[in-house]
This record gives structure tokens, sequence and C-alpha cells, in this order.
């Protein structure tokens, strides 16, 4: 393959390229990716974080506790449901004009989103002294609005980032290169746990609507996500197209046939790792929201903990998570993706029943038990997962596919089981909610059984790439 042969703007690879550049490259690469997915995250739990403490009383006032509660979570749940619509959207234009131009819009979308939300008034009371006696039912759509656009936006977003990683990682690395973007959501916890926690501290500790915390207190993480995104969208814009899709464009332009649409092969050729790779990764879904927004809330609310505890635990938890995500991501380069993956599944098939017997206690030792302990086995399949889904599916359609089968396991197991959970709590019936996970985990043991191991495959568009070459590519 010659130079002549790639798209304008485009340089062939470099065999010659020394060391310290390929070095150089694949940290640019780690960055953007992580920095990335860390930004995109942070924005997505803090509104899963507002959605346990503020949105409850701020934007349903007029409803009891529970009920409160359940419509809070039904907006996060939407999110869930624009995950698959941005997969496919951002999917497409990620398999037809790149994955780093695509990255870009996926983080903007995000960040406008966040900022509006920091901007709504509520319900009965406004933002900033701005429409003082609120807007009424206006406040609860505008904010499921928001959210549409941040479950859009970060449906697109994590497909992106993995395949960043892992079409640039060297040979027999991508576990450990897949580790990056899959850190930035341990860090993205950890930034929105903490700046809750700071501005929870400095506002006061209020649960009434008039309190400084429910006035701006909690508005101030979702506007600061712009000067995030300034950073993130410096870091992405310096990274080039990877070696892959430059390779597939190439190919694609000495085609003669029209190629078809990206969904539609993904559909069509792999339907089933689509589905296998969702139901795979639905225990790990179900164990992270429900360890995170879903505790939050059932911390403060029913077990009366106090929020700067509940939210330094889960600063505490984020730096624990981190430590799981990369000892299975690198392990999982050493045996199998799908070994690792059926590890954690199998422990939360167990795990998941004794979560709230030991929450009930009341006890806040209990509570950090929980919190850890659901968080190290989901940090052991998350790990290998960054490697995992684009190793399934073939180039021309790896953007789309790795999106849709990630994002119907957040449909599974992120979106539905915290809104049955909210309504079981609300009823009383603790046990159920803990039946109900395990049996999702029972169901990812089952598809990950079904499951091929990924690790080995090639994932470059043509043989005629060598793994030098990728290597070599070098990153401005």
């Amino acid at each position: 393959m010659t130079a002549t042969n790639l798209p304008a703007g485009d340089s062939a690879p470099s065999p010659n390229q020394p060391p310290a550049t390929q070095k150089t490259s694949l940290a640019k690469v780690a960055a953007a990716s992580s920095i990335g997915t860390t930004i995109e995250w942070y924005d997505f739990f803090i509104y899963g974080t507002a959605a346990a403490l503020v949105f409850p009383t701020l934007f349903f006032p007029d409803q009891n506790p529970a009920t409160a509660t359940l419509s809070s979570f039904a907006t996060f749940a939407v999110a869930f449901f624009a995950r698959p619509v941005g997969a496919a959207v951002f999917g497409h234009f990620g398999d037809r004009i790149g994955r780093k131009r695509t990255l870009v819009w996926t983080l903007m979308i995000m960040g406008v989103a966040t900022v509006f939300i920091g901007l709504l008034p509520g319900y009965d009371t406004g933002a900033f002294g701005a429409f003082e006696n609120g807007i009424g039912l206006l406040a609860p759509t505008l904010l499921v609005a928001c959210r549409f656009f941040q479950g859009f936006a970060v449906g697109g977003e994590w497909a992106g980032a993995t395949l960043l990683t892992a079409e640039y990682a060297p040979k027999g690395k991508r576990g450990l290169m897949g580790m990056w973007p899959q850190l930035g959501v341990a860090f993205a916890f950890f930034l929105s746990s903490g700046t809750f926690l700071l501005f929870s501290l400095i506002a006061g500790d209020g649960a009434d609507v008039n309190s400084p915390f429910m006035q701006y207190g909690w508005r101030i993480p979702f506007l600061l996500s712009a000067v995030l995104v300034l950073i993130g969208l410096w870091i992405r814009i310096s990274v080039e197209e990877t070696p892959v899709f430059k390779q597939d464009r190439a190919r694609a332009a000495t085609e003669t046939a029209p190629r078809t649409l990206p969904f539609a092969d993904a559909i069509r050729f792999q339907w089933k790792e689509i589905l296998i790779a969702g139901g795979a990764l639905t225990s790990l879904f179900s164990l992270f929201y429900m360890g995170t927004s879903f505790l939050t809330n059932y911390a403060t609310k029913n077990l009366e903990h106090p929020r700067p505890f509940v939210l330094g635990m889960g600063m505490l938890a984020a730096l624990i998570f981190g430590a799981a995500i990369a000892v299975s991501a690198i392990y999982s380069d050493r045996i199998g993706r799908k070994k690792v993956i059926g590890t954690s599944v199998a422990l939360a098939v167990v795990w998941t029943l004794f979560v709230f017997p030991i929450l009930d206690t009341g006890s806040p030792i209990a509570f950090a038990v929980v919190l850890f302990v659901t968080l190290i086995i989901f940090g052991i399949a998350y790990g290998p997962a960054g490697a995992l889904l684009p190793e399934l599916f073939q180039a021309r359609y790896r953007y789309t596919g790795a999106g849709l089968g990630y994002n119907l396991a957040g449909i599974l197991g992120g979106a539905l089981p915290p809104l049955a959970a909210a309504a079981m709590v609300a009823a009383g019936n603790t046990l159920g909610v803990g039946i109900m996970l395990s049996l999702l985990s029972v169901m990812s043991m089952l598809c990950v059984w079904l499951m091929t191991e990924s690790s080995k495959n090639e994932i470059h568009a043509d043989a005629e790439i060598t793994e030098d070459r990728v290597l070599a590519t070098e990153v401005p």
C-alpha cells in the first residue's frame, strides 16, 4: 500500500519511525481516550448524583418522597434509551468520517447539555434568582430533554474512545491500551463525588428546597463541565485518526460497489455478537449504576447516612474501582477476556443476594463494604470490556457494532434495574432487588459462555498492514 492510496490529508505509516516516537504516540492516544471519557462520564455521573440527592426535591416537589425518587430515576433512565440512538448515529459517522471527528462532536454535545442542566430553574424555585417562582411542569420537561442529549452523546462516546486505543494497540497489548478509556469512568466517579462533596460542605448539607445547596450548590459541578470540555477538545483535536480507519478508507476507495450503511451491515452480519455482548455486559451495568447512583440515594434517604459520608465513600470507592479495572484489563491479555469477565459475573450472581441484607443493618461500615465490593466486581468485568467489543467486529462497521452491543447492555442493566429497584424499595421489598440483580447476572453468565474468546482476533482492516507499521504511525 502506498501513500497515493490514502485519503487526502493522511500520510502513509512509516516503518522506520524511532522507538521514542512510538511510545509518545501511544501515550497521547491513551491520554486522549482517558481524558475524553473522564469528562463525558463526569457529566453523566453528576446527573446521577443529583438525581439521587437533589432532583426529587427540586423538580418533583408535589410528590411523596418515594414517588419523587422514582420520577427522578425515570429521568436518569431516559439517557439509556437515548444511547442506542446515539450509538447508531455516531457509529455511522465514526465508521464513515473517522473516530476522531466523531469523538469531538460527542464531547461538545455532552458539554452543552450538562451546562444547560446547571442553569435550569426548578419546579417552584428559580436558578440564581431568575424565575423566582419556578417554571412548573416545564422544569422536569427540560430536564428530560437535556438528559436525552446526554445519553445521545454518551452512546457515541464509549465505542469511539475504545476504538481509538484498540486500533493503535501493539500486538498482545489491547487489554492494556483498552484500560485507559475504562479508567476514565473511575476518574469521573471520583470527580463527580468530590465536587458534590466540596460544594455540599461549602453550601451546607441542608435537604430543604431553600437551602444554599439546593438553590445553587448542586449547580456548580454542572457549570464547571464547560471548562473540562474545552480541555478535552484541545486534547482530542491533537490526536490523528487511527491507522486502521485510514486503511479501511483507502480500501473503500478502491471498491467498485458502494458500501451499505454501517448500521445495516452490523445488524445483518454480526447481530449475534451484538446480542451476546449486550447480554454479557448487562451484569456489570446493573452493578455499577446500582452501586453508584442508586446506593447514593438509598444510603442518604433510607439509611439516613450523612451526605458528606456517602460522597466521601464514593471517592474512595472510585480509587478501588480504578485499581480493579487496571488489574483485570492487563490480566485479560494473558488469560483472555472471556475468563476474566466470567469471573466477575460468577461473583455477581452470589454477591447481589447479600447486598441489601448487609446494607439494612444500618451500619456505615456495612454501606462502605457493599459499595467497595460491588464496584470491585464491576471493575473486574469492565477492564477487559474496552478491548473485547472492538475485537468482536469488522473494521468497516466496528464503531457501530461496538456501540450497539455496549448500549444494549446499558438499557438492560443500567436503565431498567434502578427503576425496578426504586419501586421495590418503595414497597419494602429489598430482597426482590437482590434477586433481580442475581438473575441478570445469571443471564450474563449464559452469554459469556456463548461468547468466543476474542483476545487473539486480528482487528486490522487489511493483512497488508503489519503490526510494526501500526505502531510506527506518528501522532502529532
